[in-house]
């Protein structure tokens, strides 16, 4: 990644380097070999009167005119230089070493060089002055690139980890991206990511590939090494390294945790062949890094267990719909079984008892016969209940017939119109049937306590293994904002709720008489009035 841009600067430092100042560049290594020892001690002084640190002060020291003469009076050549230049460069960026303070530090070494040209070469300062302001101008060149490039892969690095947040599908890949990436930039020959299990026993191993059939156990020695970053030997009396393996293989490894508000999660290790220490730079990417994956890992967990939260949820209210359905069927036959049987025989009795009333006496035979009236309402009531607790006609007919029923059984306590309309049905589970049935009533008991509407549609039909349902009426509409928002008012959140469950599309527009009802979804006429679209799709029977 950072060769060709290195290639690059050296070829243009050198179509900058002339022939003449070749010539000055190796009269200037000339005059300043001999001094270059004692100028290099002198000018470390200075960087350590600055607090420069060791680390810092050798690869300043490696980017000087001394260096240019080492390198062209030991037998090497200025692109060797240059390249030197663009390591040194690398390492002081990762260092954290500012390119205004290089600047400075070589101004530092050029005043302690100029007495030295002076004295040596009076006659051509001109000549030296102007290579050297030629060889500094080179050397910024490839200084500058050096940083760029170590910024630019800092960048890339930040990117691909935000890539892998948002697009990997699941934790496991997830975690194989953030490893893959962080590798890369780190330039380690193996690296391997380990969680703590839920007991904290134990590291889970994820290597490239992803999730391993390896574990370590956690004792209390492996977590006080590695709950802070460090960078140490792979084996030895005391490794680093989770890995067996790598005592070994690696000379060096890389350790930063994963941790989320002091609690640690798990830990990122890189393995070295030779002996590597890490730059400040590359620590503080390494922390943000393992940062940015310890909250993702955290949100990943989270939101994997609301999914798991929400399936039991999901499944909850299934079986609660279930239950619901078992106990209206309970209830049904109850009401018909020991209720219903009861009325009638009353009813029969009271009839009887009616018959054999003597006829003289009219009153008693009159109050006997409004509370014969009385009771057969009070059946016919009671079968209405049965028939919209437990259709039979829907078990016996299917959906289509028990519809027909309930359009029926509405216009006799509604004085609204209904427009009915059963079009091609597929062949439907039996709860799939229930279900329809339910949002179907459900929509006709709202329309009834609240629409005041006189027309009613109603059609039913399937098609491509998707089964459409629309009920739609003219009466005042509503805002749906403030329906759904409404506490202890379940109508519309129920009867989504239990489209979602069998995976299907629910959708209400309305329109209500005194102004807009929906921001975003109203009817497409303009005219007070609501209506309700419903997409199923079709299972197969007994998969629902």
């Amino acid at each position: 990644m950072q060769g060709r841009p290195t290639q690059t600067v050296l070829a243009a430092a050198a179509d900058v380097l002339s022939d003449q100042l070749r010539n000055q560049l190796i009269r200037l290594a000339e005059l300043t070999a001999p001094h270059a020892p004692r100028l290099e001690r002198r000018f470390v002084a200075v960087l350590r009167k600055q607090k420069i640190n060791a680390a810092q002060q050798s690869a300043l020291v490696s980017i000087t005119i001394g260096a240019v003469a080492k390198a062209l009076t030991g037998g090497g050549s200025l692109s060797g230089f240059f390249e030197q230049v663009a390591y040194s460069g690398r390492r002081l960026a990762k260092l954290n070493f500012p390119p205004n303070a290089i600047a400075a530090a070589l101004q530092e070494y050029d005043k302690l060089l100029a007495p030295v040209l002076e004295k040596s070469a009076p006659q051509d300062l001109a000549n030296l002055g102007w290579a050297r302001e030629q060889l500094q101008f080179c050397t910024s060149l490839t200084l500058n690139n050096c940083y760029y490039q170590v910024r630019e892969a800092e960048t890339k690095t930040f990117y691909e980890l935000f890539r892998c947040e948002t697009d990997s599908k699941n934790l496991a890949e997830m975690l194989s991206c953030f490893l893959v990436c962080v590798k890369e930039f780190t330039g380690s020959q193996d690296g391997k990511l380990y969680l703590l299990n839920a007991k904290g026993n134990a590291w889970i191993a994820h290597a490239e590939a992803g999730a391993l059939a390896e574990s370590v156990a956690n004792t209390g020695r492996r977590w006080k090494t590695i709950e802070k970053p460090v960078c140490g030997k792979a084996g030895g009396k005391q490794p680093l390294a989770l890995d067996a393996s790598w005592h070994e293989k690696f000379q060096t490894c890389w350790s930063v945790p994963l941790t989320v508000e002091g609690r640690l999660l798990g830990v990122m290790q890189f393995g070295f062949e030779k002996d590597y220490e890490w730059l400040p730079r590359e620590q503080e990417l390494l922390s943000s890094a393992a940062e940015r994956c310890s909250v993702a890992l955290e949100k990943a967990r989270l939101i994997e267990d609301l999914a798991a939260r929400q399936e039991q949820i999901r499944q909850l209210a299934e079986h609660m719909l279930h239950v619901e359905e078992v106990e209206r069927r309970r209830i049904s036959r109850e009401l018909h079984d020991e209720a219903g049987q009861s009325m009638l025989w009353i009813r029969l009795q009271m009839e009887m008892i009616e018959n054999d009333l003597p006829v003289g006496n009219p009153e008693l035979k009159e109050r006997l016969q409004h509370v014969r009236e009385n009771t057969e309402r009070t059946i016919l009531e009671i079968r209405r209940l049965i028939a919209a607790l437990s259709p039979a006609v829907l078990e016996q007919l299917g959906l289509g017939a028990a519809l027909r029923q309930l359009v029926n059984r509405f216009k006799q306590y509604n004085p609204a119109k209904v427009k009915l309309q059963v079009n091609h049905l597929a062949e439907l589970p039996k709860e799939t049937e229930v279900m329809v049935y339910r949002l179907v009533q459900e929509c006709f008991n709202n329309i009834a306590k609240h629409s005041c509407a006189n027309t009613v549609n109603l059609s039913v039909g399937s098609d491509d293994g998707i089964l459409n349902l629309n009920v739609e009426d003219n009466g005042v509409g509503f805002h749906i904002e403030e329906a759904l928002a409404k506490r202890e008012s379940y109508g519309l959140a129920g009867m989504r709720e239990r489209v979602a469950l069998l995976g299907g599309h629910f959708d209400v527009r309305s329109n209500p008489a005194n102004g807009n009802g929906s921001k975003t979804k109203t009817m497409p006429s303009g005219k007070p009035g609501t209506r309700i679209m419903i997409q199923l799709p079709i299972p197969r029977a007994g998969t629902w």
